[in-house]
């Protein structure tokens, strides 16, 4: 007689609505982590192994889509490029946007790991570089893949819509902007949130952190051409010197920051790259600058290029150059646009994130000024969505202890160096996520 029932009682929990978050009713993620981890450790090795540069994904994209498939989602190829979605929908509800970036850097590995990437490979222009994962997308693709799986197997728990996006070329910051120029949202369904993570390099593997508000920042790429009149270095009189011109203008750069920008405002211009000459005697026509513009609000970001305009204008005046030759000031086509963590989202994620792991192991951190372009599948919807990104620690707790103790740098974000104690980091990446995406579905 009690099997008779068993349908019925099925579709009443259905009907009911999901059990997440109820008493006595938490899905136990830790077995289910246990259960998967071995294989996602393999996923990570690998992938770890076999880095590929911006907009070059392409077996990265086709192992996404596999796995996606493999844990129960439809799954859409090519979007806006190598982009990739996974759909897994369950009935009515709230439709939530997981992302993960799978790109890797032109950066040599010295980690001197057994699994280090030794990959060389042709760059957009065809050179060869080196390639590693140096930012942790190998990390985040592979909790990634955990979360997913993890959502399918408990699908009784929940009801909604998950878009799971593996997005290309974030490196570049040009991928996310792809797929929302190809219609992601009209095509397949508009997100209520979405929620992504990013591999931290200053924060302990098993610890995750999360900032409200503005978290990371608006970044321009700036190129300027200094032209001058070149000559021999022994007649400095007959020529316009665009090297000195050029040191003018790198010093003059430096108090826009400090004397025009409000003190309680975030920006950072930094000089990146000078090339000029050829020759330890001639003084040459031209010297190019390249720069990097970090900024949170809009109104900064503008004022900061128009001071660099000016500031390049009056220089090249005061040097006496024709306005033929005054400095060329390009803002570059690579640009991001600053994170936001909507502020009610952002509380949400962080009390999941305390159910998790527990409050000791969650921290509050502060804005950096690195970019991100996760923040473009909000902003760049109408009306925007919210968004939210979380930091996952992945250092050995030891190193972290030995660089508080001797002051010791750790390797950062971007770093040869750098690589993810990547057990307790994926555990705690898929535990994480899994709890965030289950209790946003259930309004929690």
């Amino acid at each position: 007689m009690k099997h008779r029932f068993l349908p019925f009682a099925f579709g009443l929990l259905w009907l009911t609505g999901p059990v997440w978050g109820q008493k006595n009713s938490l899905p136990p993620l830790d077995a289910l982590v246990d259960k998967e981890y071995p294989s996602l450790a393999e996923l990570y090795l690998t992938l770890h192994r076999n880095p590929e540069l911006s907009y070059m994904e392409v077996k990265t994209a086709q192992r996404m889509a596999q796995e996606l498939k493999s844990a129960g989602f439809e799954v859409h190829e090519g979007i806006g490029g190598l982009g990739v979605l996974g759909i897994l929908r369950n009935g009515p509800g709230k439709t939530i946007l997981v992302r993960a970036d799978m790109d890797g850097l032109p950066v040599k590995e010295e980690t001197g790991l057994p699994y280090a990437s030794t990959v060389v490979t042709k760059d957009s222009e065809g050179k060869d570089m080196p390639a590693m994962h140096a930012c942790g997308h190998d990390i985040h693709m592979s909790t990634f893949v955990g979360t997913a799986r993890l959502l399918g197997q408990l699908k009784s728990t929940w009801r909604g819509t998950v878009l799971m996006v593996a997005q290309s070329a974030e490196e570049k910051v040009g991928g996310a902007t792809q797929m929302m120029n190809a219609g992601i949202y009209e095509k397949f369904g508009r997100p209520d949130v979405c929620v992504s993570l990013h591999a931290s390099a200053a924060l302990a593997a098993g610890r995750v952190g999360y900032c409200p508000e503005y978290a990371l920042a608006n970044v321009n790429s700036i190129d300027i051409t200094v032209y001058g009149e070149g000559g021999h270095g022994a007649y400095p009189h007959l020529t316009k010197d665009p090297v000195v011109l050029s040191a003018n203008i790198i010093t003059q750069l430096q108090t826009i920051v400090s004397r025009e920008v409000p003190a309680l405002e975030a920006a950072v211009i930094t000089i990146g790259s000078i090339h000029g000459g050829n020759k330890h005697n001639i003084i040459p026509s031209e010297v190019k600058l390249q720069l990097t513009l970090r900024t949170y609000t809009e109104t900064i970001r503008q004022q900061c290029i128009e001071s660099i305009k000016r500031i390049c204008r009056g220089a090249g005046i005061a040097a006496g150059l024709p306005d033929s030759k005054l400095p060329k000031v390009e803002v570059g086509n690579e640009s991001a646009e600053a994170l936001y963590n909507d502020p009610p989202l952002t509380a949400q994620v962080a009390a999941s994130l305390k159910r998790s792991l527990g409050g000791a192991q969650v921290d509050q951190v502060q804005p950096v000024m690195v970019s991100e372009d996760f923040g473009i599948f909000g902003r760049r919807a109408r009306p925007e969505v919210p968004v939210c990104m979380y930091w996952l620690g992945t250092v050995d707790p030891a190193k972290l202890a030995e660089s508080a103790a001797t002051g010791k740098r750790l390797p950062t974000l971007h770093s040869g160096d750098y690589y993810p104690l990547y057990e307790p980091s994926i555990r705690a990446g898929v535990k994480t996520m899994t709890g965030v995406v289950l209790d946003l579905l259930a309004g929690k």
